[in-house]
């Protein structure tokens, strides 16, 4: 059985833009891929409805055979984006700005995951409606910037944790 038998269905420049397109990552469940960075089912949150603030989480993969950092993320969505971590202080978990940025190893993966690592927008410029997108620009110490659109979903449950290597 073919991978794509809808494909058939499709003229030739179609079918070619449908894979340029799943080759840019832009179809839904692709995969966003830059240089040897990946990046795999982002999604976002609001904090709650109407809330100020939302997060976004993902699975960040490093298929290269140099360690990467996310250091840093923008979004026209937000005045304020950035890097976060659950960090315990005092026996209190409070989030704070990872501003060395968060490691990607070599041939491993980073997954920012909620009550975890996580890209926080603050200031948002609109409420975070399911169904809709957050454009968002990842900035990587190696890689650089990887431009993604992350769907809103206010219903999804915590992803799988970093696996390393």
């Amino acid at each position: 059985m073919r991978a794509w038998p809808h494909l058939c269905r499709l003229s030739m420049l179609e079918r070619n833009s449908v894979r340029f397109l799943a080759i840019l990552g832009l179809l839904p469940g692709s995969p966003l891929l830059a240089g040897d960075i990946e990046i795999l089912d982002p999604y976002a949150r609001a904090s709650r409805p109407g809330a100020p603030t939302g997060a976004i989480f993902m699975l960040i993969r490093n298929a290269g055979t140099v360690a990467d950092r996310l250091v840093g993320a923008k979004s026209p969505a937000a005045a304020m984006v950035q890097v976060h971590a659950h960090i315990e202080e005092g026996g209190i978990m409070k989030m704070r700005e990872v501003e060395a940025g968060l490691p990607v190893p070599a041939g491993g993966t980073h997954a920012l995951s909620r009550g975890g690592d996580h890209v926080m927008l603050m200031g948002l410029k609109q409420e975070l409606v399911d169904g809709e997108t957050v454009p968002l620009t990842l900035v990587f110490e190696v890689a650089g910037e990887v431009m993604i659109a992350v769907p809103v979903d206010n219903s999804r449950g915590q992803p799988a944790r970093s696996t390393g290597q």
